[in-house]
């Protein structure tokens, strides 16, 4: 059968248990902003450690009313240039201007000296992107400089679910945590977004902005420029149920991982992005860089092709400042970003990844690397 990019993980107790709650909510005609979205908020929040979440229909969204709450309009507000393109949609959508930074290449993610090179007189906020589920050592130096400069620190934790850094959960290092549940993430609602937050006017804020900036659930007094960014109920149940299993998940994953970590070790040239120091993250994705001058495209259709195995998709194979829609914002060359953006595979990771498909993927790796590679 091979081994998929990608495998969505509903056993048949999950898809009982969410028939019931679907059941359940047809029959009280309760679909949005009702109970299960208030269980959903509630168990992540306990999940994370986190005081106040705010359930919103999708990661972007997430992110984008923590920008329109700390209001970045007409402003700078620095992101990674190695991430997805909503970390930078989010910001023009909320009126802000995205200043691009370098990455760390051992963490993907930010770091002090890329940073404050791309901080402005001009800057509102700063987002820090867990990549691959991973939180980088240096998340706390990280927020020591935005405090100095009187700048927010906002997490784009799209990945991040269940990853820590020291025993404290993504999410909850700066001011807010966006989270997603796109099908394909550890844990997922089908469609769906989270804020974590520790400040209650953020959440009051959130709160407003989802649903059409109504001051109020039952009035039509709109006070903010908001949008229709509630979760329904249905996605809210499906994301309480498998919210459950986050820890069984994480575990597997890490499992899955650590095979691989031993495995890499062994092929000269193939260097995987390792878990740092006091990182204990969800496996997301699992992160590989490639020698320079392998075609990543023959590469990964060698292992399909003669395999079975499928790698699922990079993170990210063009950097944000390279990104046509994103032109006007690019300001230079940002080279550890455009490095690992060219070379980086993702190995498939799944939450019920058994050993026969790990060494699968292991042997495809490997057999294909050591052809093209040398």
């Amino acid at each position: 059968m091979g081994v998929p990019a990608a495998r969505i993980v509903f056993d048949e107790n999950d898809r009982a248990a969410v028939a019931d709650a679907v059941t359940e909510m047809l029959t009280t005609g309760a679909l949005t902003l009702g109970p299960w979205t208030e269980r959903f908020e509630q168990a992540f929040a306990a999940e994370h450690g986190a005081s106040h979440a705010v359930a919103v229909s999708s990661g972007t969204a997430a992110l984008e009313v923590i920008l329109r709450t700390v209001d970045v309009r007409g402003r700078d507000v620095v992101v990674p240039a190695v991430t997805f393109y909503a970390t930078a949609g989010a910001v023009l959508h909320a009126g802000g201007r995205p200043v691009f930074a370098d990455v760390d290449p051992a963490t993907l993610a930010l770091s002090p000296e890329t940073l404050a090179a791309a901080l402005t007189p001009d800057t509102a906020a700063v987002v820090l992107v867990h990549i691959g589920g991973l939180v980088t050592p240096q998340v706390g130096a990280l927020r020591a400089l935005c405090d100095r400069h009187g700048v927010p620190l906002i997490e784009d934790a799209a990945h991040a679910h269940g990853s820590s850094h020291d025993g404290r959960a993504a999410g909850t290092f700066g001011l807010a945590g966006a989270f997603s549940f796109y099908p394909t993430k550890v844990t997922t609602s089908g469609e769906g977004g989270m804020i974590l937050t520790e400040s209650p006017e953020l959440r009051d804020e959130a709160r407003i902005f989802r649903d059409q900036g109504k001051g109020s659930f039952t009035t039509n007094h709109h006070v903010r420029l908001g949008y229709a960014w509630r979760m329904s109920e249905l996605h809210a149940a499906v994301g309480t149920v498998h919210l459950r299993r986050l820890k069984e998940f994480i575990e597997t994953r890490r499992a899955v991982a650590r095979r691989y970590d031993t495995a890499l070790a062994a092929l000269d040239g193939l260097e995987p992005v390792l878990e740092p120091p006091g990182c204990r993250g969800n496996y997301y994705k699992y992160v590989a860089l490639l020698p320079r001058g392998v075609d990543r495209a023959a590469f990964k259709r060698a292992v399909a092709e003669e395999h079975g195995v499928r790698l699922s998709g990079e993170v990210y194979d063009l950097p944000l400042h390279l990104q046509p829609v994103l032109a006007p914002y690019r300001r230079g060359p940002l080279p550890a970003a455009e490095d690992v953006c060219a070379r980086q595979i993702c190995l498939p990771v799944h939450s019920d990844m058994t050993e026969d498909e790990t060494e699968q993927v292991i042997e495809a790796v490997s057999a294909v690397h050591r052809r093209l590679a040398g």
